[in-house]
């Protein structure tokens, strides 16, 4: 059986790697678009999140992973143990997730789910592709929060919904390929369809920021990791990544919703 493995070369990233949140068993941050998170066992992959951070926390190891074009929160940690204790959470998929993102066009309904299989595909990876036969079980979750028009050079008026999509699995490229078998890619995805509609060609980046991520903080009780620290912060950060997607696209004349 062949493997297919993943060659990519990420291009340097010159956004910061933001701290939202550190102490001495784990920091929370904001990772930059454009950035891998590790070097994947390539030389050439000069820059990554892991790489910039071991420079400020030595020994420190990331739980989890995002695609190299999203951004949001990240948990880093700090030593072994919490390292353990995180990748232990994430991988029996007790760490609850949430992403915003902006999606091509007007969903028809306001909520709802896409259960549907991902493989990688032979043909055009390091792309994913939806295949009931050989493709791993994946399901998300979509909440739509908002219908706009976004004014864009040249007079277009392109169509745009904000949502809220919570992966339940956790595949490669899920939400990016689950969005577009919706019907409504991501906007600025420039694998799966996010730039074929007029107007989209402008858009800077990848529309997929994760908003929020809840889990139990490995050095704290469970009633702590609610405390009201916990809770400010992760407020703040759930202001801080919609207000990102909102400056850089926010509505100019709203739909129903």
């Amino acid at each position: 059986m062949s493997t297919i493995t993943d060659t990519f070369i990420a291009p340097p990233c010159h956004d910061q790697i933001e701290i939202l949140y550190q102490d001495d068993h784990l920091a929370l941050i904001n990772k930059p678009p454009g950035c891998s998170a590790s070097r994947a066992r390539i030389p050439q992959n000069l820059d990554s999140v892991h790489h910039r951070l071991v420079q400020r926390f030595p020994g420190c190891a990331l739980a989890h992973r995002l695609d190299f074009g999203t951004s949001g929160l990240m948990v880093v940690a700090r030593n072994k143990a919490v390292n353990a204790a995180l990748c232990r959470q994430f991988s029996e998929r007790t760490v609850g997730k949430v992403y915003s993102a902006l999606l091509c066009g007007h969903l028809a309904d306001n909520e709802g789910v896409i259960d549907a299989a991902i493989a990688k595909d032979p043909a055009l990876f390091p792309l994913m592709s939806i295949c009931a036969l050989h493709g791993k079980p994946a399901r998300s979750r979509y909440r739509v929060v908002e219908r706009f028009y976004r004014e864009m050079e040249g007079g277009i008026s392109l169509p745009l919904t904000r949502v809220q999509l919570t992966p339940e699995t956790g595949r490669t490229h899920q939400l990016r390929i689950h969005s577009r078998q919706l019907g409504h890619p991501i906007l600025g995805c420039d694998l799966y369809g996010g730039r074929l509609l007029p107007g989209t060609e402008q858009t800077p980046r990848l529309m997929l920021p994760r908003q929020r991520a809840g889990l139990c903080a490995p050095h704290q009780r469970r009633a702590d990791s609610r405390s009201s620290r916990s809770a400010v912060l992760n407020a703040a950060y759930h202001i801080k990544s919609s207000g990102t997607l909102k400056s850089a696209y926010g509505s100019s004349s709203s739909c129903s919703s």
